[in-house]
């Protein structure tokens, strides 16, 4: 890989541009740092035949994981899980060791917005018993049995993501935040003004369609981003970029 901006292009590692990410000196008394992340086609789609496994690489799951090992939770909205089948975010025994060293939970809490509960049972997130999951929704229906430690926090109307984030940072502790989306959830939190950073992979593909782009449902505001970083795949012709979301004036 090569960092195109903001130095002189030179070679770099997934692992560097890891290690320079510490969200976790971002956070707040009252919410996480939370950063995002979206794989792309040229065309702007994020999913292909409802998933994003066919869009990226190997390298775009390689840079995934690493911003998966540098937070307290990963979020996610009821959608991404039912087309995804979310397993153990952080699988490699190796990487949770490190996690820990670094004063990490081996696992990431899990958060999972929910506007009706009818979730998948099987996923491995809830059958591994590993970490523990929470649910936000608005809904009265009763959780799915889980083998994994589940806590969910109801609300009236609508899922409140800012009360959802002030509940991650004062009860659970969380400092760092990884939002996996879908569109709609990532068009609600940057609506709610609770987006930090935006880490967008963008694959040499055209996939065509009507299917949902970086965020959905965000009404016709423009929000200034600040790029930190560039870096070009030259194997597989992918663009890795990493924003810095600037406060509305």
């Amino acid at each position: 890989m090569r960092r195109l901006l903001p130095e002189p292009a030179r070679e770099i590692t997934v692992p560097e541009l890891v290690e320079e990410l510490t969200p976790w000196e971002g956070a707040s008394d009252e919410r996480p740092f939370v950063y995002v992340n979206f794989a792309l086609t040229l065309d702007g789609q994020s999913t292909i035949d409802g998933v994003s496994g066919a869009i990226g690489s190997a390298r775009d799951t390689e840079l995934l994981v690493g911003l998966r090992t540098r937070c307290d939770a990963v979020m996610i909205g009821a959608g991404t899980l039912r087309s995804e089948k979310y397993g153990r975010v952080v699988a490699d025994p190796k990487k949770r060791e490190k996690r820990e060293r670094e004063g990490l939970a081996p696992d990431p809490l899990i958060a999972i917005v929910a506007g009706r509960m009818d979730l998948p049972r099987d996923p491995p997130i809830f059958t591994e018993a590993a970490g523990k999951v929470m649910i936000f929704t608005s809904s009265e229906g009763d959780p799915p049995d889980t083998a994994t430690p589940l806590e969910v926090v109801r609300y009236e109307g609508r899922v409140d993501l800012n009360e959802a984030l002030a509940h991650l940072r004062a009860k659970e502790g969380v400092r760092a935040l990884l939002c996996e989306g879908g569109a709609t959830l990532h068009g609600e939190m940057l609506k709610a003004g609770c987006v930090d950073e935006i880490f967008v992979s963008r694959a040499p593909k055209l996939a065509g369609g009507r299917g949902p782009g970086l965020v959905e449902g965000l009404d016709p505001h423009v929000r200034e981003l600040a790029l930190v970083w560039l870096v070009n795949e030259p194997e597989t012709g992918e663009i890795f970029a990493r924003y810095r979301v600037l406060p509305d004036d």
